[in-house]
């Protein structure tokens, strides 16, 4: 048992001394500024800020960029050594938290290649990888998978679904050479898959048979009417009634009102509209598959997840109520490494994070209990002194009437 565990061990450490970690970033102070730099592309383009939030796990551990601008784009870059990721596995991971109760906008990250302009950043510069949350409204609340290939984006036909509350999340996405990925919420996979078949990289593989019809005498219908089934003869019914209850008025004028006709009610005979009885087909054969055939125009790549050049990793966002704080950025080759990382950070302050946020809340409700409270006590006092005031009002005008 011992050893077991000292190779466990072993193997652990080995992976963490032989991965690569591209880019680190923990915004741990001001100094980021000087690593990041931001774009001048617009005149009006938000300004991140550092900080931990108006609650945190750990006040060191948890700062972090902060939009603080309502309804503003936002540009932000950093550069990092030029890689290739042929051959191995790239793991993007960042934490993401919308304490602002975000309605719209963006919280994720694009990965671009080394030669990108910075300064000039915008919507329309060219990334390879654009990977993270994105919530607009009830119904927009996805994990974005976006690769470009070919000169073109290709998002993700699988629906993720993003975390939408207040506290700091852990995002990660593993991109492996045998063109499979995997996402990651807190450390825990959401979706995986082949990106051959979860994105729309190649025309399919397998097409249908265009010279293939179904045959004219193919019956697909499993169920039919029952010939021996037939409608009773009292079945039909009016759906609605002249009310027998309803009598003319006694002031009716028919030459002025019209002829008179009493008000209709919902008929209790009426069974609606008569359906035979269905009963299974004799000469159904089932539901006609049509055949397929190799496409002639598919063509195989094995490095789908290819990017022979990331370079830049950047915030290209917009956001309508500011207040998202973006830390742990981490690329690396390890799987092992981005679990390990996001444990030492995201995994230690979550908890004490969410404590705080509890007594915060608590601490809020009973302010505005108390508030309520003297309130209400206030308004009692105001309504005595008023009816003290009436009493003594009442009082005068009684004597003076004596």
């Amino acid at each position: 048992m011992i050893r077991l565990t000292c190779s466990v061990v072993l193997l652990v450490f080995i992976a963490s001394v032989y991965s690569t970690d591209y880019f680190v970033e923990k915004f741990e102070d001001e100094s980021y500024k000087n690593r990041w730099t931001q774009s001048t592309a617009k005149s009006d383009l938000g300004e991140f800020k550092l900080s931990h939030g108006k609650f945190y796990g750990d006040a060191k551990k948890d700062l972090g960029i902060q939009t603080s601008q309502d309804a503003r784009f936002y540009g932000l870059s950093a550069k990092f050594d030029s890689f290739s990721n042929e051959g191995k596995t790239v793991v993007i991971q960042f934490t993401v938290k919308h304490e602002q109760k975000i309605d719209c906008g963006g919280g994720y990250v694009k990965v671009y290649p080394s030669g990108t302009d910075q300064k000039g950043l915008t919507g329309d510069s060219p990334y390879h990888i654009m990977f993270g949350p994105d919530i607009c409204g009830y119904d927009k609340k996805k994990v974005h998978v976006i690769f470009t290939y070919k000169g073109k984006n290709l998002l993700i036909k699988k629906d993720i679904k993003c975390k939408d509350d207040e506290f700091t999340h852990l995002y990660t996405l593993i991109l492996n050479s045998d063109n499979t990925y995997e996402v990651r919420i807190d450390n825990e996979k959401v979706e995986s898959g082949k990106l051959e078949e979860d994105w729309d990289f190649t025309v399919p593989k397998r097409i249908p048979d265009p010279n293939a019809k179904k045959p004219e005498d193919w019956v697909d219908e499993a169920k039919i009417n029952d010939p021996a089934d037939t409608k009773p003869a009292d079945w039909d019914k009016p759906e609605h009634v002249a009310d027998p209850e309803a009598k003319k008025p006694e002031d009716w004028d028919d030459e002025i009102d019209g002829t008179w006709e009493p008000p209709q009610i919902d008929n209790p005979e009426y069974k609606g509209v008569w359906k035979a009885r269905q009963i299974d087909n004799p000469a159904y054969k089932g539901a006609w598959v049509h055949p397929e055939i190799d496409n002639p125009e598919y063509e195989d790549d094995p490095n789908l997840y290819l990017f022979k050049d990331l370079g830049v990793i950047g915030f290209d966002l917009w956001q309508v109520k500011s207040g998202t704080i973006f830390d742990n950025i981490l690329i690396t080759d390890s799987v092992q490494r981005a679990e390990e990382f996001g444990n030492e950070t995201w995994g230690k302050t979550k908890d004490p994070e969410k404590k705080m946020k509890d007594e915060q809340d608590e601490a809020e409700r009973k302010a505005a209990e108390e508030q309520r409270q003297k309130t209400d006590a206030e308004e009692k006092t105001k309504q005595v002194d008023d009816d003290d005031d009436e009493d003594a009002k009442s009082t005068r005008v009684n004597d003076d009437e004596l």
